[in-house]
Protein backbone atom coordinates (compact mmCIF):
# COMPACT_ATOMS: atom_id res chain seq x y z
CA UNK A 1 0.00 0.00 0.00
CA UNK A 2 2.87 2.35 0.78
CA UNK A 3 4.47 1.61 -2.60
CA UNK A 4 1.17 2.41 -4.34
CA UNK A 5 1.02 5.68 -2.46
CA UNK A 6 4.58 6.42 -3.51
CA UNK A 7 3.73 6.00 -7.16
CA UNK A 8 0.75 8.33 -6.84
CA UNK A 9 2.62 10.88 -4.75
CA UNK A 10 2.25 14.64 -5.09
CA UNK A 11 5.67 16.35 -5.34
CA UNK A 12 4.28 19.47 -3.62
CA UNK A 13 2.99 17.51 -0.62
CA UNK A 14 5.62 17.27 2.19
CA UNK A 15 4.06 14.10 3.60
CA UNK A 16 4.27 12.27 0.27
CA UNK A 17 7.92 13.34 -0.16
CA UNK A 18 8.83 11.85 3.23
CA UNK A 19 6.90 8.67 2.42
CA UNK A 20 8.67 8.30 -0.93
CA UNK A 21 12.07 8.76 0.73
CA UNK A 22 11.34 6.05 3.30
CA UNK A 23 10.13 3.64 0.60
CA UNK A 24 13.23 4.19 -1.49
CA UNK A 25 15.47 3.64 1.53
CA UNK A 26 13.64 0.40 2.39
CA UNK A 27 14.03 -0.85 -1.18
CA UNK A 28 17.79 -0.20 -1.19
CA UNK A 29 18.22 -2.00 2.13
CA UNK A 30 16.25 -5.02 0.88
CA UNK A 31 18.34 -5.27 -2.30
CA UNK A 32 21.59 -5.01 -0.36
CA UNK A 33 20.62 -7.71 2.13
CA UNK A 34 18.80 -10.16 -0.17
CA UNK A 35 19.55 -10.12 -3.88
CA UNK A 36 16.82 -11.32 -6.27
CA UNK A 37 18.85 -14.34 -7.37
CA UNK A 38 19.53 -15.35 -3.76
CA UNK A 39 15.89 -14.93 -2.90
CA UNK A 40 14.29 -16.92 -5.74
CA UNK A 41 16.89 -19.66 -6.26
CA UNK A 42 16.01 -21.78 -3.16
CA UNK A 43 12.35 -21.76 -4.24
CA UNK A 44 13.11 -23.33 -7.63
CA UNK A 45 15.58 -25.76 -6.12
CA UNK A 46 12.86 -27.10 -3.87
CA UNK A 47 10.30 -27.32 -6.69
CA UNK A 48 12.42 -29.04 -9.37
CA UNK A 49 14.54 -32.02 -8.41
CA UNK A 50 17.35 -33.47 -10.43
CA UNK A 51 16.18 -35.90 -13.09
CA UNK A 52 17.09 -39.54 -12.71
CA UNK A 53 19.02 -41.44 -15.34
CA UNK A 54 16.03 -43.21 -16.91
CA UNK A 55 14.06 -39.95 -16.94
CA UNK A 56 16.81 -38.22 -18.87
CA UNK A 57 16.90 -41.09 -21.35
CA UNK A 58 13.15 -40.83 -21.88
CA UNK A 59 13.27 -37.09 -22.41
CA UNK A 60 15.83 -37.54 -25.16
CA UNK A 61 13.27 -39.57 -27.13
CA UNK A 62 10.46 -37.05 -26.74
CA UNK A 63 10.03 -34.35 -29.33
CA UNK A 64 8.12 -31.44 -27.82
CA UNK A 65 7.93 -29.53 -31.10
CA UNK A 66 6.74 -32.06 -33.69
CA UNK A 67 3.66 -34.02 -32.68
CA UNK A 68 2.08 -36.80 -34.70
CA UNK A 69 -1.14 -35.71 -36.35
CA UNK A 70 -4.23 -37.88 -36.01
CA UNK A 71 -5.52 -38.40 -39.54
CA UNK A 72 -9.02 -39.60 -38.67
CA UNK A 73 -10.82 -37.94 -41.57
CA UNK A 74 -11.70 -41.27 -43.17
CA UNK A 75 -12.89 -42.59 -39.82
CA UNK A 76 -15.27 -39.66 -39.35
CA UNK A 77 -16.61 -40.01 -42.89
CA UNK A 78 -17.31 -43.74 -42.49
CA UNK A 79 -18.94 -43.31 -39.08
CA UNK A 80 -21.15 -40.53 -40.41
CA UNK A 81 -22.07 -42.41 -43.58
CA UNK A 82 -23.16 -45.58 -41.78
CA UNK A 83 -24.30 -43.82 -38.59
CA UNK A 84 -21.88 -45.70 -36.34
CA UNK A 85 -22.65 -44.24 -32.93
CA UNK A 86 -19.80 -45.80 -30.96
CA UNK A 87 -16.21 -45.28 -31.95
CA UNK A 88 -15.33 -48.60 -30.29
CA UNK A 89 -17.38 -50.39 -32.96
CA UNK A 90 -15.42 -48.76 -35.76
CA UNK A 91 -12.15 -49.60 -34.00
CA UNK A 92 -13.24 -53.24 -33.73
CA UNK A 93 -14.17 -53.37 -37.43
CA UNK A 94 -10.86 -51.83 -38.38
CA UNK A 95 -8.92 -54.31 -36.27
CA UNK A 96 -10.84 -57.30 -37.63
CA UNK A 97 -10.37 -56.21 -41.23
CA UNK A 98 -6.64 -55.74 -40.66
CA UNK A 99 -6.35 -59.23 -39.17
CA UNK A 100 -8.23 -60.73 -42.11
CA UNK A 101 -5.99 -58.93 -44.60
CA UNK A 102 -2.90 -60.20 -42.81
CA UNK A 103 -4.30 -63.74 -42.80
CA UNK A 104 -5.07 -63.52 -46.51
CA UNK A 105 -1.54 -62.30 -47.15
CA UNK A 106 -0.05 -65.24 -45.25
CA UNK A 107 -2.22 -67.69 -47.18
CA UNK A 108 -1.13 -66.09 -50.45
CA UNK A 109 2.52 -66.67 -49.54
CA UNK A 110 2.01 -70.44 -49.44
CA UNK A 111 2.73 -72.44 -52.56
CA UNK A 112 -0.33 -72.49 -54.81
CA UNK A 113 0.00 -76.24 -55.37
CA UNK A 114 0.06 -77.04 -51.67
CA UNK A 115 -3.19 -78.66 -50.42
CA UNK A 116 -3.06 -76.70 -47.16
CA UNK A 117 -3.38 -73.42 -49.04
CA UNK A 118 -6.37 -74.70 -50.98
CA UNK A 119 -8.09 -75.78 -47.78
CA UNK A 120 -7.41 -72.56 -45.86
CA UNK A 121 -8.35 -70.45 -48.87
CA UNK A 122 -11.72 -72.19 -49.17
CA UNK A 123 -12.45 -71.93 -45.44
CA UNK A 124 -11.63 -68.23 -45.24
CA UNK A 125 -13.58 -67.24 -48.33
CA UNK A 126 -16.57 -69.34 -47.33
CA UNK A 127 -16.70 -67.72 -43.91
CA UNK A 128 -16.43 -64.21 -45.31
CA UNK A 129 -19.04 -64.92 -47.97
CA UNK A 130 -21.55 -66.27 -45.44
CA UNK A 131 -21.04 -63.17 -43.31
CA UNK A 132 -21.68 -61.04 -46.38
CA UNK A 133 -18.32 -59.29 -46.27
CA UNK A 134 -17.32 -60.26 -49.82
CA UNK A 135 -19.37 -60.56 -53.00
CA UNK A 136 -17.88 -63.82 -54.30
CA UNK A 137 -15.95 -66.66 -52.72
CA UNK A 138 -13.69 -67.57 -55.61
CA UNK A 139 -10.89 -65.05 -55.33
CA UNK A 140 -8.57 -64.46 -52.37
CA UNK A 141 -8.04 -60.91 -53.60
CA UNK A 142 -11.47 -60.01 -52.18
CA UNK A 143 -10.27 -60.84 -48.67
CA UNK A 144 -7.16 -58.68 -49.08
CA UNK A 145 -9.36 -55.66 -49.93
CA UNK A 146 -11.51 -55.95 -46.80
CA UNK A 147 -11.98 -52.77 -44.77
CA UNK A 148 -14.01 -51.43 -41.86
CA UNK A 149 -16.68 -50.29 -44.32
CA UNK A 150 -17.29 -53.93 -45.24
CA UNK A 151 -18.41 -54.61 -41.68
CA UNK A 152 -20.42 -51.38 -41.54
CA UNK A 153 -22.41 -52.48 -44.60
CA UNK A 154 -23.57 -55.56 -42.69
CA UNK A 155 -25.05 -53.56 -39.82
CA UNK A 156 -28.79 -53.89 -39.32
CA UNK A 157 -29.65 -50.22 -40.12
CA UNK A 158 -27.84 -50.48 -43.46
CA UNK A 159 -29.71 -53.69 -44.28
CA UNK A 160 -33.01 -51.96 -43.46
CA UNK A 161 -32.12 -49.07 -45.72
CA UNK A 162 -31.09 -51.41 -48.52
CA UNK A 163 -34.39 -53.29 -48.14
CA UNK A 164 -36.38 -50.02 -48.50
CA UNK A 165 -37.74 -50.37 -44.97
CA UNK A 166 -36.49 -46.91 -43.95
CA UNK A 167 -35.93 -43.60 -45.69
CA UNK A 168 -32.48 -42.91 -44.27
CA UNK A 169 -29.89 -44.46 -42.00
CA UNK A 170 -30.85 -42.33 -38.99
CA UNK A 171 -34.49 -43.37 -39.20
CA UNK A 172 -33.46 -47.02 -39.51
CA UNK A 173 -31.34 -46.74 -36.37
CA UNK A 174 -34.21 -45.13 -34.49
CA UNK A 175 -36.66 -47.86 -35.53
CA UNK A 176 -34.27 -50.54 -34.32
CA UNK A 177 -33.70 -48.86 -30.97
CA UNK A 178 -37.46 -48.56 -30.45
CA UNK A 179 -37.93 -52.29 -30.95
CA UNK A 180 -39.80 -52.31 -34.27
CA UNK A 181 -37.47 -54.76 -36.04
CA UNK A 182 -36.84 -58.44 -35.58
CA UNK A 183 -34.37 -60.77 -37.24
CA UNK A 184 -35.95 -64.18 -37.47
CA UNK A 185 -37.79 -64.74 -34.21
CA UNK A 186 -35.60 -62.43 -32.11
CA UNK A 187 -36.29 -58.73 -31.57
CA UNK A 188 -33.05 -56.81 -32.11
CA UNK A 189 -32.57 -53.40 -30.48
CA UNK A 190 -28.84 -53.07 -31.10
CA UNK A 191 -27.96 -51.12 -34.27
CA UNK A 192 -24.51 -52.74 -34.26
CA UNK A 193 -26.01 -56.17 -35.00
CA UNK A 194 -24.26 -57.66 -38.03
CA UNK A 195 -26.68 -59.44 -40.36
CA UNK A 196 -25.19 -62.47 -42.12
CA UNK A 197 -26.19 -63.33 -45.65
CA UNK A 198 -28.42 -66.20 -44.48
CA UNK A 199 -30.60 -63.90 -42.34
CA UNK A 200 -31.14 -61.06 -44.79
CA UNK A 201 -34.52 -62.44 -45.88
CA UNK A 202 -35.71 -62.76 -42.28
CA UNK A 203 -35.41 -59.08 -41.35
CA UNK A 204 -38.95 -57.84 -40.84
CA UNK A 205 -41.20 -55.86 -38.52
CA UNK A 206 -42.31 -57.03 -35.11
CA UNK A 207 -45.81 -58.52 -35.11
CA UNK A 208 -47.21 -55.89 -32.75
CA UNK A 209 -45.48 -52.97 -34.42
CA UNK A 210 -47.63 -50.08 -35.61
CA UNK A 211 -45.45 -49.77 -38.71
CA UNK A 212 -46.30 -53.32 -39.72
CA UNK A 213 -50.01 -52.54 -39.39
CA UNK A 214 -49.66 -49.45 -41.57
CA UNK A 215 -47.74 -51.42 -44.20
CA UNK A 216 -50.40 -54.15 -44.28
CA UNK A 217 -53.19 -51.59 -44.55
CA UNK A 218 -51.40 -49.79 -47.36
CA UNK A 219 -50.97 -53.03 -49.29
CA UNK A 220 -54.54 -54.08 -48.43
CA UNK A 221 -53.21 -57.25 -46.81
CA UNK A 222 -54.32 -56.76 -43.23
CA UNK A 223 -56.44 -59.58 -41.85
CA UNK A 224 -59.85 -58.62 -40.46
CA UNK A 225 -59.25 -60.98 -37.55
CA UNK A 226 -56.54 -58.65 -36.25
CA UNK A 227 -59.02 -55.78 -36.02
Amino acid sequence: EQFDNCQNRNPHDPHSVVLFTSCARATREFNSICKPCDYFTPFFVKMVRKLKFHEQKLLKKVDFFNWKETNNLNEVKVMRKYNVQKREDYTTYNKLSRNIRELAGKIAEIDARHPFRTEMNALLLEKLYVMGLIATKWDLENASKLSASSFCRRRLPVVLLRSKMAENISQATQLIEHGHVRVGAEVVKDPAFLVPRTLEDFVTWVDGSAIRKHVLEYNDMRDDFEL
